[in-house]
């Protein structure tokens, strides 16, 4: 390990279980444990993961009212923030002049304050945005003090009703504070795989006692980094700095239900984020490009960077993210297409080690999403 990178407060319990690590977003991080890629994915689908994601960035965010806050944050997103229900958490963007995405996060409204959390390999652009953008009324802390973990899988309701009943009855983007083991955590019921599951911010100082009280429980597992992307992959989610980026509009990334009618042509608050005029133009026109689901046929998958091109060869767009899906147990990609090209069923080629292999445009997401609804 590198002494320039940073470690979480997971990081001896990474070692002691036998994760090999990896440089991530200026972390070492696990990207597999001793399961397995593979089946750290299955288990996952199966039963329940533990995911460490404490290199994500968590802000708290107060002012003179909540109202103040929200039109704060809308100032910098698309999304409608002054509805948003306590107890709820909304998804949302940062865009620039261009339209494009400067990173994309997730908002909640946990009642006296606004709960954000960011990207790792984005926060701390992410906190100086917010910082030069906001009115000196608006209070932002940066909560270094704490860790977050992701419990993820069909098995973790149950488990984490164990030490905190209260969580069986929240929905899909609920969220609410709650005591385990006498210490304060912040659950949030939703993740980054497709399955149901809790993310849950908790103090260092009693993060890696949380930790090991979950892992004692049979159906829960370490999951790594490796199995966090093919995971997050089948649920057709995009991971910013590859499939979302500065380049790329929310509506060319398919994103468009992460704009509320509130912030869109008409709305009571049309526009007033960056780059406005050229999303909702986009959403009224169309875009040029748009995100897509690939199935590759064959065996060989397709990764990032691969061009996606016609049978006669011009290229027409290309792939964002690739791989294996152990749940789909065939290879799968998304990508970005000429708009032209988008159409269900439309067969493209990507090119392979100079091999046009042919794939086809499908739905996403590739494997059924179970969300607590």
């Amino acid at each position: 390990m590198s002494d320039s990178l940073l470690t979480t407060p997971f990081h001896t319990m990474h070692i002691n279980a036998g994760a090999k690590m990896v440089a991530f977003a200026g972390y070492d991080m696990p990207v597999q444990y001793a399961m397995g890629v593979k089946q750290e994915h299955l288990h996952c689908r199966a039963q329940a993961g533990l995911f460490d994601v404490s290199h994500m960035g968590q802000v708290r965010l107060t002012g003179p009212s909540m109202e103040a806050v929200a039109l704060a944050l809308e100032s910098l997103i698309p999304a409608d923030y002054v509805s948003l229900a306590k107890g709820r958490q909304r998804y949302g963007f940062f865009t620039n002049d261009g339209g494009g995405i400067l990173d994309d996060l997730m908002v909640t409204n946990a009642g006296d304050h606004f709960f954000v959390v960011v990207n790792a390999g984005c926060k701390e652009q992410d906190i100086a945005h917010m910082r030069a953008h906001f009115n000196t009324d608006i209070k932002l802390e940066v909560l270094n003090s704490r860790s977050l973990l992701a419990l993820q899988g069909p098995m973790a309701g149950k488990v984490l009703a164990r030490l905190a009943p209260e969580v069986e009855s929240m929905r899909f983007m609920d969220a609410q504070a709650v005591s385990i083991l006498g210490h304060d955590c912040f659950i949030g019921r939703a993740g980054y795989t497709g399955e149901d599951g809790f993310e849950i911010s908790v103090a260092n100082d009693f993060a890696e006692a949380l930790a090991t009280r979950l892992l004692a429980f049979d159906e829960v597992e370490w999951i790594g980094l490796g199995a966090r992307d093919s995971l997050r992959l089948e649920a057709g989610l995009c991971l910013y700095g590859h499939d979302l980026g500065p380049d790329t509009t929310p509506v060319a990334a398919n994103l468009n239900w992460g704009i509320q009618k509130s912030r869109r042509a008409g709305g009571d608050r049309e526009g007033g984020f960056p780059g406005a005029d050229i999303i909702l133009s986009e959403m009224a026109n169309g875009a040029a490009r748009r995100r897509v689901g690939l199935l590759p046929e064959g065996k060989a998958p397709v990764r990032e960077g691969a061009e996606l091109v016609t049978a006669g060869g011009d290229v027409i767009g290309v792939v964002t993210s690739g791989g294996f899906g152990p749940s789909l147990l065939a290879p799968l990609a998304m990508g970005y297409l000429d708009s032209a090209y988008c159409g269900m069923e439309t067969q493209v080629f990507a090119l392979v080690r100079g091999k046009q292999l042919p794939c086809r445009v499908c739905k996403m997401p590739f494997v059924e999403q179970t969300y607590r609804r």
